[in-house]
């Protein structure tokens, strides 16, 4: 496998000001979006006794907004192809700053969880057309660092959206956090309005797979669902982990998570330029770092240091891992890379359910320590399917549209 040209070329040397600008538009966008899925967390039993509800109740307001996400991330897709990147972006802000401000005022829990689904919504069809839209403004041997750019924003959403918004929801009432939230929307809808080209994706060189293979992007697809499931796996139950398994004082969990989501955010900008140099091992390395963080914390969770250490680990190969699998969809589509983007944001959430429900099951059956080990089996085996790729090409038939290749791997 060859590197891509030009490795080491700065993000903001290679396109005018504008794109820059619109580049880091798209990231404040990404964090809006997280925030919003993420906010409710730190805002539960605040929630749930405004709105007179139960906790579990109010639980299903992360749940549904995952599950929606999953399930509408192609059909949605497929229905806006051909239609300006400028133009889908900013409706689909215009529609959260709508429903965000719809949610903070909501009277009852059922206008809230109205809301959020119409978030939900609007946030499937971003996560499939910003990696395409946001690729197209800068060159190819860049596309990993405008990933990593992107994806930055989403990182800081629940390491910094969601203290900050739990904060101010204890200060001034979780509706303040929405309202909030609604608007630091509206400045990126401003922002998207004057900044972002107006163009469909299929006039950029992002519109299709640089090498089309059908094997290739399942493999990613596989991966992608078995990383983050056996991610959420585990991570789910991280505080009880921390406390029960690790011995940790209650205090220095949320120290612990922040030290992971610190490591996630640094391991994003890595994994940015590790995949502009060499695709196949940014995505090898961080699902073998992710391996060794779950197994590990298995194996060695009773030693506080040493488990708050391979906390730290998986945050910062989860993080590596993201612009890496982004960048490989764009490399291997098979056909229009939106809708492969939308298959393998689906495919991410259906990971998070999936991990959710698998820790839950494996906590009941055989006790918190063993969620680490499931996780890192699943890890494990979407590790072994990722070195096997070329083995996979092979054997299942190299799939790939003739065309002049631009960026060989």
């Amino acid at each position: 496998m060859n590197t891509v040209s030009s490795p080491t070329v700065p993000v903001h040397r290679t396109a005018p000001p504008r794109a820059v600008a619109a580049l880091l538009s798209l990231a404040v966008t990404a964090f809006c979006f997280v925030a919003m899925e993420t906010l409710p967390v730190g805002l539960l039993p605040l929630i749930s006794a405004s709105l007179h509800v139960s906790l579990s109740a109010t639980g299903l307001l992360v749940t549904w907004y995952a599950v929606t996400v999953a399930v509408v991330s192609l059909p949605l897709a497929y229905l806006a192809q051909g239609m300006s990147r400028r133009r889908l972006v900013s409706g689909l802000l215009a529609v959260l700053v709508v429903a965000t401000l719809v949610a903070a005022a909501a009277p009852g829990y059922a206008l809230l969880l109205a809301a959020r689904i119409v978030i939900a919504l609007t946030q499937a069809l971003f996560w499939a057309v910003v990696a395409p839209a946001a690729a197209g403004m800068f060159p190819i041997a860049v596309r990993g660092r405008v990933m990593s750019i992107v994806f930055s924003g989403a990182a800081l959403a629940p390491m910094v959206g969601v203290p900050a918004g739990t904060w101010l929801g204890q200060q001034a009432g979780w509706r303040a956090a929405f309202y909030a939230l609604a608007g630091l929307a509206l400045v990126a809808l401003v922002a998207i309005v004057a900044l972002m080209p107006d163009g469909t994706a299929q006039n950029s060189h992002a519109a299709t797979g640089t090498n089309p293979s059908r094997v290739r992007y399942w493999v990613v697809v596989l991966v992608t669902t078995l990383s983050v499931t056996g991610l959420f796996t585990a991570f789910t139950y991280t505080s009880t982990f921390l406390t029960d398994v690790g011995r940790l004082p209650v205090a220095a969990v949320s120290l612990a998570l922040l030290s992971r989501g610190i490591a996630d955010f640094c391991g994003i900008s890595v994994g940015g330029v590790l995949t502009d140099r060499h695709q196949r091992t940014a995505i090898v390395l961080p699902m073998t770092l992710l391996t060794i963080a779950l197994l590990g914390m298995y194996l060695f969770g009773t030693r506080s240091l040493t488990v708050v250490a391979l906390l730290t680990l998986s945050g910062f190969a989860m993080g590596s891992l993201t612009p890496g699998l982004s960048n490989r969809v764009l490399e291997v589509a098979p056909g229009s890379t939106e809708l492969a983007s939308a298959g393998n944001s689906a495919a991410f959430n259906v990971g998070i359910a999936a991990g959710s429900f698998l820790g839950g099951v494996v906590l009941t059956a055989s006790g918190i320590r063993a969620t680490a080990l499931v996780g890192g089996i699943a890890a494990a085996v979407g590790l072994g399917i990722a070195v096997a790729e070329p083995l996979l090409a092979r054997w299942l038939g190299h799939l790939v549209i003739s065309r002049p290749r631009r960026d060989p791997v």
